[in-house]
């Protein structure tokens, strides 16, 4: 029989790690769909930003209250899950509580009693987070592209983490031998006597508890790639490939650029040749219109989006009534995204075109030009994410392949074109001011 219960348990461990590979493996597939960028440089930087933003969570501490609970539910869940370790070995070669055979009784006892404490923390700052989102309703949970299942996958993982957290005490409190050694149960010992005495009633539940909380966590594990969770694990190389560059720095196109210095510069023949030395080639299509058009780091940003909109309530567009939702913007390109991987998987691995694409059937052009370039939602992300680039890639196609932009822009790019300012006067007549 206890043969039987750890093929059992390795069938499921084995199911549940699989299903989760399978996804990322997928997920990585996605990301690939985007153009490669270089990011070999900085590495020192992108360790330390890496540390200090994913690890250290330094920009949730912006909001104290908010940055405080998180690091709660951070490192008691993180820490709380070494004791899986444990119930792997346990479930794996039929032991009991293998910790004490490798542990002194005190470090042990010590150890399962800090996350006894934590587990505790944890549940109320997941209690916190419900009243937060359900209750005293913040403005930043309640837009309109928080309805449905972003509000319920929030809600979702924030009852997981109650069930997980009560199934690791129980598991405690009914375990006879652990309660006995009197080391260690500083919380469940106070959860015990609501058991009962009958010692095979608290080996079933004792048992019961077991089976769920690893079948949980591996539930868990598997949910996070449907989830906004993610970036649990996604932070890490999200801050590590983070922008390093000043926040007001565009990326240029070096063949539009050379162009714009052609036509700026009165001296230039603009019918010679160009330089040896000019290895700019015009890229196959100017911005973004779709998922497959952006960059590798911009998709991973996508799927790291925690949809926590400080992003969205920093925005001075939003707060003044324009359309625009850096959270939005993020979350439909993760949409998107998905939407494609789901035709690749159904057309053998290629993609079928179906028709749809980022601009127009997930963001209009009304929210693209509502942003004021401002930065205010990229310093405002705590895992640095940029939706500003997605905006600026997307405008970029609407005035260079479809010539769409507002007629305010129109009509400075054409002062320019054909009087080198943006003001409506020709060359001549520049400096006619000063005869004044």
């Amino acid at each position: 029989m206890d043969y039987l219960s750890n093929i059992i348990f390795a069938v499921i461990l084995i199911a549940g790690v699989g299903y989760f590979v399978r996804n990322i493996k997928k997920l990585i597939r996605n990301i690939k769909l985007g153009h490669d960028i270089d990011t070999s440089d900085n590495k020192n930087q992108r360790w330390k930003s890496m540390a200090r933003i994913a690890l250290g969570q330094s920009k949730m501490v912006v909001r104290p209250v908010a940055g405080f609970l998180h690091i709660i539910v951070y490192v008691g869940f993180v820490i709380i899950n070494i004791e899986v370790l444990e119930i792997i070995i346990d479930g794996l070669f039929g032991t009991h509580r293998v910790g004490l055979k490798v542990l002194p009784e005190s470090v042990y006892g010590f150890l399962i009693g800090c996350f006894e404490v934590l587990a505790v923390l944890v549940l109320v700052s997941v209690i916190v987070f419900w009243l937060r989102r359900n209750v005293i309703n913040l403005k930043r949970f309640l837009s309109s592209e928080m309805k449905g299942w972003p509000k319920n996958d929030g809600n979702i993982i924030l009852y997981f983490e109650v069930v997980l957290m009560c199934l690791f005490l129980v598991m405690n409190a009914t375990d006879i031998t652990f309660q006995n050694m009197n080391a260690g149960n500083v919380v469940s010992q106070f959860i015990s006597p609501l058991f009962g005495d009958n010692s095979d009633t608290l080996h079933l539940i004792e048992r019961s508890a077991w089976w769920l909380h690893i079948i949980g966590i591996l539930i868990f594990l598997n949910y996070l790639y449907f989830s906004k969770h993610l970036h649990i694990l996604l932070a890490f190389p999200n801050t590590y490939y983070g922008k390093l560059t000043p926040k007001g720095q565009f990326n240029n196109l070096e063949a539009v650029t050379n162009e714009v210095k052609l036509m700026m510069d009165p001296n230039a023949d603009p019918f010679a040749a160009p330089a040896e030395d000019d290895n700019a080639e015009e890229p196959a299509k100017f911005g973004a219109s779709d998922v497959m058009d952006l960059n590798r780091i911009q998709l991973l940003n996508a799927y790291t989006c925690t949809e926590c909109g400080r992003c969205t309530s920093e925005c001075p567009a939003n707060q003044t009534g324009k359309k625009l939702s850096p959270r939005k913007i993020m979350m439909d390109t993760r949409d998107r995204l998905a939407e494609v991987g789901k035709n690749i998987d159904a057309n053998g691995g290629a993609f079928k075109d179906d028709g749809k694409q980022l601009l127009g059937d997930y963001i209009t052009k009304e929210e693209l030009w509502a942003c004021t370039t401002c930065n205010a939602c990229v310093e405002a992300c705590p895992v640095s994410i940029d939706p500003l680039s997605i905006i600026i890639e997307m405008r970029r196609y609407l005035v260079m392949e479809e010539s769409a932009a507002p007629m305010e822009l129109n009509n400075m790019m054409t002062n320019i074109e054909n009087n080198g300012a943006p003001w409506p006067y020709n060359q001549q007549d520049r400096l006619n001011w000063v005869n004044e």
